[in-house]
């Protein structure tokens, strides 16, 4: 059984061309990724985004339910907290 995720954006700094701000939050499931998500961003996130959605676990994070992830943008970065939700 898969996860649902939730993706938010935690911090952003610079301009972010997709206007991407602190609070915004998409969805993602087995059937698709609901909400505004920057093409580029979604394309990095993906190999994170279906590990945690099947249950895998890294031994660096705290909480094995929560990870962080920042976009490709060096120049004007936007990290998102993945969190798996309990369905």
């Amino acid at each position: 059984m898969a996860y649902m995720l939730k993706v938010k954006v935690i911090s952003q700094s610079g301009h972010c061309e997709m206007g991407h701000c602190p609070g915004d939050v998409i969805t993602c499931t087995e059937q698709g990724v609901e909400g505004k998500i920057c093409i580029h961003a979604l394309y990095s996130l993906m190999p994170k985004l279906v590990a945690m959605m099947y249950d895998a676990t890294f031994p660096w994070l705290e909480d094995p339910g929560v990870a962080t992830h920042a976009c490709p943008d060096a120049e004007n970065p936007v990290v998102f907290e993945v969190r798996r939700l309990k369905t």
